[in-house]
């Protein structure tokens, strides 16, 4: 009882502290890929002024929408989000709702968002969002395939190894590194399946090359294209924040060690390091799955996206849960 009054009392600190990360990343983000552009770029705290601006103009509903529909999906949006933060581990801690919640439930968290957009998109009764919000759809189900490959060929790994675990939850999952698990050729696998789930980010998260969705310079801003104001801001600030849960999401299932067991702290010192080398590695993924693809590749056409995720994506997935599927017999 006592423990669920504290997991209670701790979620509006999760969802701020949560809410600060993601736009202070996001500020990040735009620096470093304007750098990368030889461009100057804006300033860190941009993302909170964006927002800010965003709350402080009129929030416009399309005369002939769903108005109901239309405004409570932005905030659909932002609750899933923030949910998914509260079942994925957090600076070197186990999840706030560790043991109520798995990786199944994380992957239906992750869809909502897409889905609000979907939903928020036919309700406009906008052309442009239409389209968007079917290109939505189609992308949504094209990611979704790989990356459940991946997510579940891990939590296989871990159920090989003995023990009466919940495979399937983070929180275990977290505290048992799969690297050690397996062989040279699952170690193969596991490498394909975190390039494919770094790969996946974009398509998750909605950014350049995988952004069809809200192509501005074809369907004028797409899914997204009637709203503004405070919707428009609930809508960024979710963006921002799914960006994270899943970057930490990889952390969890690729790289979930801490640094106070290497350097052997304790106490306080050992809860700021690990802290500290959570954000390092968040920022890694980040910047890996989402900062540097968006720089470093066009935006793809719908077509495209799904011959990418449906073709190459799934067929490296299938491989690598094969080479798992090998690894692990060989060592029965």
């Amino acid at each position: 009882m006592i423990e669920a009054l504290q997991a209670i009392a701790l979620i509006p600190v999760v969802a701020i502290v949560g809410i600060f990360i993601s736009l202070l990343f996001k500020g990040i983000d735009r620096i470093l890929a304007a750098r990368m552009q030889a461009r100057i770029g804006p300033p860190l705290s941009q993302p909170f002024i964006d927002v800010k601006k965003l709350f402080m103009k009129e929030n416009i509903v399309p005369k002939n929408s769903v108005k109901w529909l239309f405004e409570i999906m932005p905030i659909v949006s932002l609750t899933a989000s923030l949910v998914v933060l509260l079942y994925v581990p957090l600076f070197g801690f186990k999840p706030l709702l560790d043991g109520y919640g798995d990786l199944i439930l994380v992957i239906y968290l992750f869809a909502i968002p897409s889905l609000a957009m979907v939903l928020g998109g036919f309700a406009s009764s906008s052309r442009y969002a239409t389209i968007g919000a079917q290109r939505e759809m189609v992308t949504m189900l094209s990611y979704e395939f790989p990356l459940a490959i991946s997510i579940i060929a891990i939590a296989w790994v871990i159920s090989k190894t003995g023990t009466c675990i919940p495979a399937f939850s983070l929180g275990t999952i977290f505290t048992i590194p799969v690297w050690g698990l397996v062989g040279p050729i699952g170690f193969l696998g596991l490498v394909l399946l975190s390039l494919v789930m770094l790969f996946v980010m974009p398509g998750e998260i909605g950014t350049v090359p995988f952004d069809a969705p809200e192509a501005e310079t074809e369907i004028g801003g797409g899914v997204l294209t009637e709203y503004s104001g405070r919707n428009l801001a609930l809508f960024y600030i979710s963006s921002s924040v799914k960006t994270i849960a899943f970057a930490a999401l990889i952390v969890a299932l690729i790289i979930p060690w801490n640094i106070s067991n290497i350097l052997l702290l304790g106490g306080t010192g050992a809860i700021v390091a690990d802290a500290l080398f959570f954000l390092a590695k968040l920022f890694i993924v980040v910047f890996v799955g989402s900062t540097f693809v968006r720089v470093a590749i066009a935006r793809f056409r719908i077509t495209q996206i799904v011959k990418i995720y449906w073709g190459y994506a799934s067929l490296a997935a299938l491989f690598g849960l094969l080479l798992i599927a090998i690894d692990l017999s060989w060592m029965v």
